[in-house]
């Protein structure tokens, strides 16, 4: 939940199609013209499934993520990200690039198509340079190439393209050993992002939207999204290692699987209703905090089965402010959980990637505050990025 805009923000989003007459508060067609895109869940789907957007995005590139500061954060009890969407209002700027309105705002750009929908980006290396030891910013080929040194003499390795779109993340040990976290490169070699640019690879548009017909359910709903309150710490591990629920039919690239909702449905999820954060906030405090030692459990008994595992820790919104509001202070709970899961609890940095998604999929249908809604959600994505399975080897380091 963010705080009511503040004047001069960006406008609201335009009118959408709805689902048909009399929709309940928070589905398309209520609350206005901002709340046209949000969509329920798709049928047979429990409320909180992220659900396809009424029109694809704009096929068109994405911008540039904010760009990489070469500098460790050094660790200590205020390293964690902390503080209110009120800070960064007045920072804001806006352009029109490619036919969407771009915000760009300290820490993160947000796009918005001219259908109304909207999503955020960050840079994760921000996260990753928190108690780092050095950070090594240079040029390899075309392409940018980021090493974070961490204290141990570990590397986290990142390769970006010009526009900062993820070509591969790896682990590099002090023994020299590599290993690989994210290869985007699978899907069509060097020069894949230009061509993920050029809305080339199948299935996509602008290279990073995918449209799938939902999944049949054979799993029961309350273990399809797994509320961690409630859930035991067997089936918290369960779940965190549970298969996909439908067929991959291939691997996806990591921005495919973020902006696409149709492919994030495959996974199971576990949502984080342990902790709530004050409106307008990102910060966890540090009673909620301590409840997140199950999911950390969890989440480090599946990586040290499977260094490759990849987990998406992905934020929600209640609807109240506006969408820009909850899009970037929904990002940032995700990065501050992210962050906490690290720092307090060693689950490695580089197993973990983060993404707002604002009020987009409510949990329960209101326009009102929402405890429900304001929640953080995780799930394994490395069957969606390896093509259905988890232990797939990715291709040797070029």
């Amino acid at each position: 939940m963010a705080p009511p805009p503040a004047a001069g923000q960006p406008p609201a989003a335009g009118p959408g199609p709805g689902p048909g007459p009399g929709p309940a508060p928070g589905q398309p067609g209520a609350g206005g013209d901002r709340r046209g895109q949000r969509l329920g869940p798709p049928p047979g789907l429990p409320p909180g499934t992220p659900a396809a957007p009424v029109a694809a995005p704009v096929a068109a590139p994405l911008p540039p993520p904010p760009a990489i500061q070469a500098a460790p954060i050094p660790a200590g009890p205020n390293a964690r990200p902390a503080g209110r969407i009120d800070d960064f209002r007045g920072q804001r700027q806006e352009r029109t690039e490619g036919g969407r309105t771009v915000i760009t705002e300290p820490g993160r750009v947000i796009v918005r198509d001219p259908n109304g929908q909207a999503f955020v980006r960050h840079n994760e290396v921000d996260r990753f340079r928190y108690g780092a030891r050095d950070v090594r910013v240079d040029r390899q080929g075309n392409d940018n190439r980021t090493v974070v040194v961490r204290p141990d003499g570990s590397q986290i390795i990142t390769l970006t393209d010009d526009r900062g779109n993820l070509m591969r993340r790896s682990r590099r040990g002090p023994d020299g050993r590599e290993v690989i976290i994210i290869d985007n490169r699978r899907h069509g070699g060097p020069g894949f992002g230009a061509g993920l640019a050029a809305g080339l690879a199948a299935g996509a548009i602008g290279g990073y939207f995918v449209s799938l017909p939902p999944p049949v359910l054979h799993i029961p709903q309350d273990r399809y999204i797994v509320e961690a309150e409630r859930a035991p710490p067997q089936l918290i591990y369960d779940t965190l290692m549970a298969p996909p629920v439908d067929r991959i039919e291939r691997a996806y690239t990591l921005d495919e699987i973020r902006y696409s909702p149709s492919v994030r449905q495959r996974m199971p999820s576990i949502d984080l209703d342990t902790i709530n954060f004050e409106t307008g906030s990102w910060e966890i405090p540090p009673d909620q905090a301590m409840k997140l030692q199950v999911i950390a459990d969890g989440i480090n008994r599946v990586i040290q089965r499977n260094p490759q595992t990849v987990f998406l820790i992905e934020g929600h919104t209640d609807a109240v402010g506006s969408d820009i509001d909850n899009l970037s202070l929904s990002d940032r709970r995700a990065e501050a959980t992210a962050a906490l899961l690290t720092q307090q609890f060693g689950v490695p940095p580089e197993n973990l990637t983060s993404q707002g998604y604002g009020e987009q999929y409510l949990k329960e249908p209101t326009d009102g505050p929402s405890r429900i809604n304001r929640r953080v959600t995780v799930r394994n994505i490395t069957p969606l990025l390896h093509g259905g399975m988890a232990d797939a080897a990715p291709p040797p380091p070029r």
